[in-house]
């Protein structure tokens, strides 16, 4: 079996392959993660993920296996990242208040012989939340380093995400479903 290096600082995604039951070791170097202004909004979390795996290609010995990924935020065709601080972290929270989102991870996984790009879509439905509740959350979970500024594992998804059509995981940072289904046929060939 090749060994799996996931080039992600994520927390939540590390945890997730290793729910799924892979071994995997970590390797990450920094990246810019800018994209050209004219790309469409859905191809952007994919374009971003495979430059992530064009940055560390070098990492690759043998038969090992890059996982790379990156996940937005959209809505009404704007694109919600990582917030700047504690006032934009606000700002978008009450934009996407009583609004449906979708949240896009794009996956990169990259051998030395193949690579194959893809993304995954998940349309979460975020009831009204009032700004006492969005400084709560803020002040207690500090979801400054995930896009859209919430976690759905985190006191906002468990009593403001009022249903969701997709994956799950996705929304954490990860299409579990999609990269174990890649990743296992990978293993057959």
């Amino acid at each position: 079996m090749s060994k799996i290096i996931l080039a992600s600082k994520s927390p939540r995604r590390s945890f997730l392959l290793k729910e799924a039951g892979f071994d995997f070791e970590i390797r990450t170097r920094d990246t810019d993660e800018s994209y050209p202004a004219d790309l469409a909004v859905d191809e952007v979390a994919a374009y971003i993920a495979q430059k992530k795996a064009d940055a560390v290609k070098d990492f690759l010995v043998n038969d090992e296996i890059i996982i790379t990924a990156d996940t937005i935020v959209i809505m009404e065709g704007k694109i919600y990242e990582k917030p700047k601080d504690y006032e934009d972290a606000l700002r978008i929270l009450q934009e996407i208040s009583g609004k449906m989102h979708r949240v896009i991870t794009g996956v990169c996984i990259l051998s030395k012989d193949k690579q194959q790009v893809f993304s995954d879509v998940t349309e979460v439905f975020i009831s009204e939340m009032t700004d006492k509740e969005i400084r709560h959350y803020l002040d207690t979970c500090q979801p400054f380093d995930k896009a859209g500024s919430y976690g759905i594992q985190e006191w906002l998804g468990y009593v403001k995400v009022a249903r969701i059509n997709g994956s799950y995981a996705n929304v954490m940072g990860l299409p579990v479903h999609r990269v174990y289904e890649v990743l296992n046929e990978r293993m057959r060939e």
